[in-house]
């Protein structure tokens, strides 16, 4: 390796080497130790470009290019073509740009890199600047990258941001006017000639593709007009040749950056023999017959009459680009697609907006849609023109495309998609769930905004969410690609992380009340329907399917609306129906119930786990795993990261309620410590419970029972159960101790007497016959105890328990209170 100390002495003297070897263009195997020190001087300092620079072309990577000088007025002239370096020049005192022929290795260019001159990078492959006597100099690369490179040494030397694509602030417009100078004249059209041509279209296809500031074609319509001519001769006299030379030159066309162009090529005078040309691909062995596709597809029918005629114009050239981009030029370069795609993103544009300046016709788009007389067909056809349109709208900017979904919901674009997406036309159904999902995916508040607004001027089951859920259940399709979008729209609906409270502050709290006070239960309605006994009433692979997606949303909504989901799982024993599909044959649904019951594991809810426990709900679980026998598969992963889960975290209810009652099932399981750590979880927390009970009975001095003032949130009843309507009522729930640990709350009412239990806790019931006060509002009651116990109690319950129990509560109470107070008073 070569010290530090001694890199510049070595760098200057491997440079001259390798200038000096590549003049001489001597053989590699000669010179592999001085190749060898480049390499280690560009690892040392990849700085130097000049060792780069010789390296490359010692070594095979040539920078090849063609160099072109321009009189003013006059065509290109082609200077040549060779390899291009730059190097430091003693007698010019300076870094100089270097062009030396590929043929006789004499010297194309030499010129000094000035600091001030203005050199532009254009179409990635070309380097222009102006040279000396007003002649304008040109570098055509054959590969950008190689074209990247030159720049950014150039950039270097005048010390220059080689990121942008001229050197210096401004440049004469005239002199980039130029570039629109055709470097040569164009043969008459004949059929003697068409190799001529073609051949001038490759030579100089890079002047032709760097088209830019003028407003008039390089090739005139007129010389477009001749060349489809003679292809028409070509093909009457079969002449295969003559054909083949053709689709090169409306090819190489086709990379010409100019829209005028274009748009003659695609006209309705040209485009067929333009497409005709196309057909007669060299590298293809058969002919191909894109004239005839594009007449059956170019069959455009007007259900509602177009007058705009630049509009009417616009659409035909967009179907026809679009047709060439994705079939008849699919396989060209990237440059011609993106030419051809950038045409179609400005036609796009200008199409929107010249349908939204039309009221008139938009007014009778809409009006049709709804109108109930209109025929199934014109109502398909209006409903693929519209979801033309909305795909229009992706590929243009987002306050374009804003003020276009703007206007279709001025004009009422849902409610025709309410009559839409309920039709049995399949067409019709995948157009209006495209549409809609165009639109949710752009802006779900206007949707949600639109469906508040029906719910108070709509009979419930025809609002457009509970079509959309409708649609998704009753899906017919083999493969529910319509269930599975429409699965997606209501999960966007449904997500709080879009509903923005700058717009409206009760936006979320009213569309998530109205989903699950109108709609979840359609969702669900078929889950319940299969589920009414202990297996799966439906097993057909559709239903299976359509289950899969419910339960798929009904987990998303345990993820993301927590209280709402939380009180309808609870209300409608949701978990016990879901758990009976671990039965199903189908092991995708098993493991769908399974992700559900998962989520709300993760949740580590109290009232949850209380659920679970009280309902066995691990019962179905632990006899899928049993069943499947210690089988590697993903049934048995996701049970065994559920009960791991569970141990991790450290839910000693749940962990202690696994090994009590299902301990035996677990105790030949050796292949996963998860069953031994639960158990041994549970042999810790009852050990330590025991010490504590120890020293509790030890103690003399403490009272019989000690109740401190529990400052606590109450979550909604976890069961309610009366023994006497009349006489007794029992209320169980959940009572939070914020600052250490849970309790399990009864509280019985009844002959004369309040009976308060904790259960976990294992306290001895507490008889309260003194109640200083009793507070009751909309859905809770506070209780305050005198005397020796001064504790505070809440209570939250359905409205009929609530008067029941404060009708039991009433003759117990020393002082009345019927004030009702948004937030109870503590005692002190």
């Amino acid at each position: 390796m070569l010290k530090l100390k001694s890199l510049n002495y070595s760098t200057i003297l491997v440079l001259r080497t390798l200038n000096l070897f590549c003049a001489l263009n001597l053989n590699l195997e000669l010179i592999k130790p001085v190749i060898k020190l480049a390499n280690v001087i560009l690892t040392a300092q990849p700085d130097f470009c000049e060792v780069m620079l010789i390296y490359k072309i010692i070594t095979g990577t040539k920078m090849k290019a063609t160099l072109y000088a321009l009189k003013p007025d006059k065509p290109w002239d082609d200077r040549g073509t060779g390899d291009v370096s730059i190097s430091y020049v003693d007698r010019l005192k300076g870094k100089c740009l270097l062009v030396r022929s590929e043929s006789d290795d004499s010297l194309l260019l030499e010129i000094k890199i000035q600091p001030d001159t203005t050199y532009r990078k254009q179409e990635d492959t070309l380097i222009v600047w102006p040279g000396e006597d007003e002649f304008d100099l040109a570098l055509s690369f054959q590969e950008k990258e190689k074209c990247d490179e030159i720049w950014e040494q150039i950039s270097e030397v005048q010390k220059k941001n080689h990121s942008v694509e001229i050197t210096q602030d401004t440049v004469e417009k005239s002199k980039s006017e130029r570039l629109v100078v055709l470097p040569f004249e164009l043969p008459s059209c004949e059929i003697s000639n068409l190799e001529d041509i073609n051949k001038l279209f490759e030579k100089h296809l890079a002047f032709l593709v760097m088209r830019i500031n003028s407003n008039s074609s390089i090739i005139e319509t007129s010389y477009l007009r001749k060349l489809i001519n003679v292809f028409h001769m070509c093909e009457d006299l079969n002449d295969i040749e003559g054909l083949h030379h053709l689709y090169n030159i409306f090819k190489k066309i086709f990379m010409i950056k100019d829209n005028a162009l274009l748009e003659a090529m695609l006209s309705d005078e040209l485009i067929f023999g333009v497409v005709g040309c196309l057909e007669y691909d060299p590298s293809s062995s058969t002919q191909n017959h894109y004239r005839e596709d594009l007449k059956q597809q170019a069959m455009f029918r007007e259900n509602i009459p177009i007058k705009n005629a630049e509009l009417l114009s616009k659409i035909h050239l967009t179907f026809r680009a679009q047709y060439i981009l994705d079939v008849v030029l699919s396989r060209s370069s990237s440059w011609v697609k993106g030419l051809l795609s950038a045409f179609i993103s400005n036609n796009k544009i200008h199409i929107l907006l010249l349908i939204q300046e039309d009221a008139k016709f938009l007014t009778e788009l809409f009006t049709m849609l709804t109108d109930m007389n209109t025929l199934d067909s014109n109502r398909r056809d209006l409903l693929l023109f519209l979801k033309e349109f909305c795909h229009y709208s992706q590929s243009i900017d987002c306050l374009t495309r804003e003020t276009f979904y703007k206007t279709l919901t001025s004009f009422e674009v849902l409610a025709a998609l309410e009559i839409t997406l309920a039709m049995n036309d399949q067409k019709v159904k995948t157009a209006s769930i495209d549409v809609l999902t165009y639109i949710v995916d752009f802006s779900p508040t206007v949707i949600r905004e639109y469906i508040l607004d029906q719910a108070n001027n709509t009979v419930e089951d025809k609002t457009l969410l509970n079509i959309i859920v409708e649609q998704m259940i009753c899906d017919n399709d083999s493969q529910l690609d319509g269930a599975v979008l429409l699965m997606d729209i209501l999960r966007i609906l449904l997500d709080p992380e879009n509903m923005f409270s700058s717009v409206n502050e009760s936006h979320k709290t009213d569309f998530l009340n109205l989903f699950y006070k109108h709609s979840v239960q359609i969702l669900i309605a078929p889950l319940m329907e299969s589920t009414t006994h202990d297996e799966p009433q439906r097993e057909d692979s559709r239903s299976a399917q359509h289950l899969g997606l419910i339960l798929e949303l009904l987990s998303f909504c345990v993820n993301h609306h927590t209280d709402y989901i939380k009180n309808f799982i609870l209300d409608n024993d949701l978990l016990r129906r879901v758990l009976v599909l671990m039965k199903s044959k189908h092991k995708f649904l098993v493991l769908c119930a399974l992700r559900f019951m998962r989520k709300l594991i993760a949740l580590k809810d109290e009232v949850f786990n209380r659920y679970i426990i009280e309902g066995n709900h691990f019962a179905p679980v632990v006899d899928a795993f049993v069943q499947n026998k210690g089988r590697y598969n993903m049934l048995d992963s996701a049970i065994i990261e559920m009960f791991e889960f569970i141990n991790v975290k450290d839910i000693k209810i749940l962990c202690s309620h696994v090994v009590e009652t299902y301990g035996k099932s677990f105790d030949n399981i050796c292949y996963v410590r998860t069953f031994n750590a639960l158990k041994q979880e549970r042999n810790v927390t009852e050990n330590n419970s025991a010490q504590k009970s120890t020293i509790n009975s030890n103690d003399v001095s403490r009272p019989r029972v000690v109740i401190r003032r529990i400052q606590s949130q109450f979550f909604k009843r976890f069961q309610y159960r009366p023994s006497n309507i009349t006489k007794r009522a029992k209320f169980h729930g959940v009572l939070l101790n914020t600052g250490q640990k849970t309790y399990e709350i009864i509280l019985e009412i009844g002959n004369g007497q309040i009976t308060l239990t904790s259960i976990n806790l294992r306290y001895r019931t507490i008889q309260l016959t003194k109640i200083n006060n009793a507070i009751h509002t909309e859905n809770r009651i506070y209780l305050y105890f005198g005397n020796n116990y001064k504790f505070e109690l809440t209570f939250v319950l359905e409205k009929h328990q609530l008067q029941q129990a404060f009708t039991l509560l009433e003759p117990m109470i020393q002082g009345r209170s019927d004030q009702i107070h948004p937030t109870p008073p503590h005692s002190e």
